[in-house]
Formats: C-alpha cells, structure tokens, sequence
C-alpha cells in the first residue's frame, strides 16, 4: 500500500501539487500499526482520517482488485478519502462536476508516475444519478481525455439502481430503482405527468429529494409541480424559477427551468423538495404523490428523460411522534422507465462500466443499473463477479473477512484484469482494454453476442482477455 490521500484531512500535510488535505504514506501507515501493538490502540485511531464511520466498502474493493487472495495480487495500491468542499455543495452542482474527482485521478496518475509503475489501473466504486449521462460532467469529460494516454484504465461500478418491483413480501429494495422515467411531449400545448413518489408509512422525510429532467435545446418545456394535496406550483416557464417557496406545513420547493446548460448545451429542468429545521424540532418533505407536469411550448422533437437523485436510506432520529429518516423517493410505476439506470459517472466514453454478475444464478444480478446512456451509447460494458462477493473487511480484527454485493464489487474485478492485461502491454490504452473486454466476452445462457441493457456485452473472460492483450499489436510480416 503506497499511500493515502484523505482529501478533507489536516493531520499530515497535502501531496506535493495539492494545497489541501493529508497524505498518508506507507511509512506512517506502518508506523501507525507499529505503535498499535505496543499502546494496544487502534491503528487508525494513532493516524486518523476524516472519515471514522465503521465499514468495509473501501476495504473490501482494495482486497478484490488487489489484495493478498485478488485478482492482481502483486500490484501496489493507493486510496483517496473523496471529501467535496461546503462551497462545492450548491444544490444546482452534480456530485460530478466537483474537482475533488478529477484531483483524486490525478493524484494516483501522478504516484504511479513519481513511483515509475509503466501502467495504472484505478477503479471508482461510487456513483450518483446527478447530471445528464452523457458524458458531458467535468470529471466524465477529465478522465476521457487523461485515458488517452497509453497504460491507463479506469474501471467504474455501474450503479445498484436495477431493481423495479419487490420480489417477495415486504421487499422495499425497489424504492432504490425506480430511479429513472422517460417520454415524449409529442406537440406544442401538449403536456406528460410523471408521478414522483415521498415514502410515508410513518417515516418522516428529512433529505431533500432531487429531480433532474433533460431535454433537447430544440425544445421548450413549462413545468408544473403538484403536492400530495393538490396545491399546484407553476408553470415556471424557460428561464424562470422559484427557489425555496414555503408551502403552508412549513417544508419548501425549489423548481429551475434552464436552458442551454454548459456542460453539454441541452435544456435542463431541476426540482427540489426541501425539509424545513426550526429550532423546535423539522418539518418533512410531505409524503404522498407530487405529479411534475411538462407542457410543451415549443416542441420540435419532445424527447426527455428523468433520473432523481440517490439518497441512500437510513435512520435519523425522531420527529415528533413519529421516525425521521434521509429516505430515497421514487417514481411510480407509471412513471417508471426500467432501462437507463446505469451512474451519471459509469455512462463515460473512455472508461469501463461494469455491471454485477450473479455467478451461482449464471445472471445478471436483478439490483445491477441498466443502460444505455441518454445519448444512446452501451453502458454498461461488461459483467464481472459481484454478487455474494468474500473479500477482507475493514470492520474489526475479529471480523477479517465479510461478503458484500453490488456493482461495487464488480467493477475491482475488473480493475485487477485490466492490470494484470497492462502488466503484459503497458502500452495498452483504455479503450483498447474496453475493446478487447467486449470483444473476448462470453454471453450469458439465452443470450447472443449483441449488447444487452444490464449485461453489457456479456460475462467477464479473464483468461481470454489476458490472451489478446498479447496480440494486440502488428505482427512482422511472415508472408516472405
């Protein structure tokens, strides 16, 4: 393990280029697990990190991509604790339009370069629905043009956002996928509603819940917001918006009509449903059914799609007599478009999305996110083992293995091939990795060789991968 970059640490000083956060080398790592065993402390307690939340996610990724018993066992591994900047939260701002991402890529292209490795294989294992998936993001558009050069690979988790309707009794992991809607206004004074769904059932909503619609520049869209109650905001013509108008239980919308968004030009329409915190306690996000309403002004094509912000569930506290949760909303089943699910980050050009393959049930699993990208492009690439996955934990001593799934675990699996590939020809390109991954797949039972929503283009084949990355170059002419 080389080192550490923890972005919102001030322990240690920056890495050399960076005026923020803490590097934390090999040397202090080893220090630090030194000292544990004579004080009898935690090593992470005597060099400490921003973050302290117990876990294994991070862990657990290093171990898969490269650890003792991964998938490319001798490489040595750097981390970066992502921190974005209170000045980076805007809620207008995606998740992937901060430079802490792009910094994070390029601190670990930089250690590979200052330790003289030939090649470099980095693996991002989040992701968020925010922004157009498109590619258009800043960090999207940073790593396509630094995979450019020879003997990089970055490797993304497609997202877990797949699963659309409960497979037993008292299953809720759905709320998780329905994530995605898309339509068409199909004329001028037209209009499409689509149902956006804030979980009751005694909870307390106390996130705020984004959604993010996009649509052609040709186009014009008004929109309009009804509550749960029947209270209509709008229409907010192109151009307009209302921000933080306060509804009569206190809580607020925020609703903004843009066109021409720089990232990419096309128009862009965000609603926001914001809990309100007083001194005496909160005030949730209403429960119930708010209906967004489009109505076409202009329509030349009429196509959109939506995607609502993640918003992992957990436990708050209490509000009043009943539970506070951060709870995801979802679209209803109406409204519900099961494709296009796959990360904001994972729908990049030059990189590789990765979806989660079930081994034992030789499938897809059913939570794995779905392409294609907005733009109609496949993502994800390919599938890898992610699913019931026994990798090192980062819990506790006691605890030094953990099984875990999601497209988290399957895209280190991949990451550690497009190593071992690199290892063979470092002059391997990223989109040469792609191609001979999409190339040398293997479909799944009652499939073809044809690109699928969540499979990509089929199972991961790591010996075949390893072959062709030998023969990718020109041979010397045999025919004389």
């Amino acid at each position: 393990f080389l080192a550490i970059w923890d972005q919102g640490g001030n322990g240690r000083p920056a890495p050399k280029g960076f005026d923020y956060g803490s590097e934390i080398t090999a040397r202090m790592m080893n220090d630090a697990l030194a000292d544990a065993r004579t004080l009898g402390a935690p090593a992470t307690l005597i060099e400490k990190q921003s973050s302290m939340v117990p876990g294994s996610h991070a862990t657990h990724v290093a171990g898969i991509a490269a650890g003792n018993s991964g998938i490319c066992r001798n490489a040595a591994i750097a981390g970066v604790l992502v921190n974005i900047p209170r000045e980076e939260r805007d809620r207008r701002r995606s998740f992937y339009d901060s430079t802490r991402l792009a910094h994070a890529v390029d601190y670990i292209l930089q250690l590979a370069e200052k330790h003289r490795f030939k090649a470099v294989s980095i693996n991002i294992s989040l992701g968020a629905n925010g922004h157009a998936h498109d590619a258009s993001s800043a960090i999207s558009r940073w790593i396509d043009h630094a995979m450019a050069t020879p003997g990089r690979c970055v490797t993304v988790a497609a997202g877990n956002a797949g699963q659309e309707a409960a497979r037993y009794e008292g299953d809720i992991g759905w709320v998780m996928g329905r994530i995605h809607t898309s339509g068409i206004v199909a004329a001028k004074d037209l209009y499409q509603d689509i149902d956006w769904v804030v979980a009751g059932d005694g909870r307390v909503d106390v996130s705020e819940n984004e959604l993010e619609l996009w649509y052609g520049p040709q186009d014009r869209f008004a929109v309009e917001l009804r509550t749960p109650d029947g209270q209509r905001i709008g229409p907010i013509e192109p151009r307009e918006f209302v921000e933080n108008r306060r509804l009569p239980d206190g809580s607020m919308v925020s609703i903004y009509n843009e066109l021409y968004h720089p990232a990419n030009g096309a128009n862009y329409i965000s609603l926001y449903l914001t809990p309100f915190f007083h001194p005496k306690g909160v005030v949730g996000v209403p429960a119930g059914k708010w209906t967004v309403r489009l109505i076409g002004r202009d329509v030349r094509d009429g196509r959109y799609h939506g995607w609502i912000e993640r918003d992992d569930p957990r436990r708050v506290g209490r509000a009043a007599e009943r539970e506070a949760w951060s709870y995801p909303s979802f679209f209803s089943d109406r409204s519900n478009v099961d494709d296009s699910s796959v990360s904001s980050l994972a729908c990049g050009r030059f990189l590789i999305s990765v979806a989660n393959l079930d081994e034992v049930a030789d499938t897809v699993h059913y939570t794995s996110s779905q392409g294609p990208t907005r733009d109609g492009r496949f993502k994800p690439d390919i599938a890898a083992p992610g699913t019931n996955i026994v990798a090192a934990s980062g819990f506790s001593p006691g605890q030094q293995w953990v099984s875990m799934t999601g497209t988290s675990m399957a895209a280190p699996y991949v990451c550690g091939v497009a190593a071992l590939m690199m290892s063979i020809d470092p002059t391997l390109t990223s989109s040469q990795i792609e191609g001979i991954m999409q190339r040398t797949a293997q479909p799944l039972p009652g499939a073809t060789f044809v690109w699928k929503n969540d499979a990509g283009f089929g199972r991961i084949d790591p010996d075949r991968c390893l072959e062709e990355a030998a023969n990718v170059h020109l041979r010397k002419d045999r025919t004389r």
